[in-house]
């Protein structure tokens, strides 16, 4: 269960040694499908894998606590929502690898509308997204490059300065980084987006992925979620 922090404890957060065990045990609770690289083997190469649920498409698209962060039309044949947590690891592994290949193939071509939600297992997580949502329609730019350079503050002693060197690539001084960090209403409505995510539609464990309303858990290949997009167009 995510640790409730009060204001300023975020920001204290990211000058102490995480507990990195707790957050990859998180990252992997559910992905018995996923190996060491964070890759779905429980189907062959180009198969669709098995669907482990499905919940109510239209309750899934309703607005939540925050403004959905989507990427292509709303039009789409095929909705993809992924709920994902900063310092997974195989969530890093997913937007590395995969995610361009899906954007390219099918969110430019107009066959997929892909919607990214917060998932934080830990107060980092919880900053990361945190700066992402302060760097306003530098969004995905943010999560791309914390993604990126994951190693350099998920997992150091002190967080507080990669992180701030990040935010200031988006335009942010050190007063708005902290600014951002204590925002308590940002942080409320963050933790409002996972516990939506873990009550209302049975996230437990990140990267997870809503396939026009099919529930996936793992980082699945670019096969695999061809193979159940292609399905659905």
């Amino acid at each position: 269960m995510i640790r409730s922090l009060p204001r300023r404890s975020v920001l204290l957060s990211l000058v102490a040694l995480p507990a990195m065990a707790s957050v990859l045990t998180a990252c992997s609770e559910e992905e018995g499908s996923a190996d060491a690289s964070g890759t779905a083997n429980a189907a062959p190469a180009a198969a669709a894998p098995e669907s482990s649920g499905s919940v109510d498409q239209a309750k899934l698209l309703e607005t939540g606590p925050l403004p959905e962060m989507a990427l292509g039309e709303e039009g789409a044949p095929v909705t993809i929502v992924e709920y994902a947590s900063m310092t997974c690891p195989h969530c890093a592994h997913f937007h590395e690898t995969t995610f361009p290949q899906v954007k390219e193939k099918y969110v430019d071509t107009g066959k997929v509308r892909f919607i990214f939600r917060e998932f934080p297992f830990d107060p980092r997580a919880e900053a990361g997204f945190m700066l992402a949502r302060c760097s306003d329609d530098k969004y995905f730019s943010m999560v791309e490059v914390l993604f990126q350079k994951q190693d350099s503050w998920a997992p150091v002693e002190n967080a507080r300065d990669p992180m701030l060197q990040i935010a200031k690539l988006a335009g942010f001084t050190q007063e708005s980084f902290e600014a951002c960090l204590t925002d308590q209403k940002l942080l409320d409505d963050i933790r409002a987006v996972r516990k939506r995510g873990a009550e209302e539609f049975g996230v437990q464990a990140t990267p997870t992925f809503f396939i026009n309303g099919q529930k996936y858990s793992g980082a699945m290949s670019i096969e695999e979620m061809s193979a159940v997009i292609d399905g659905m167009l």
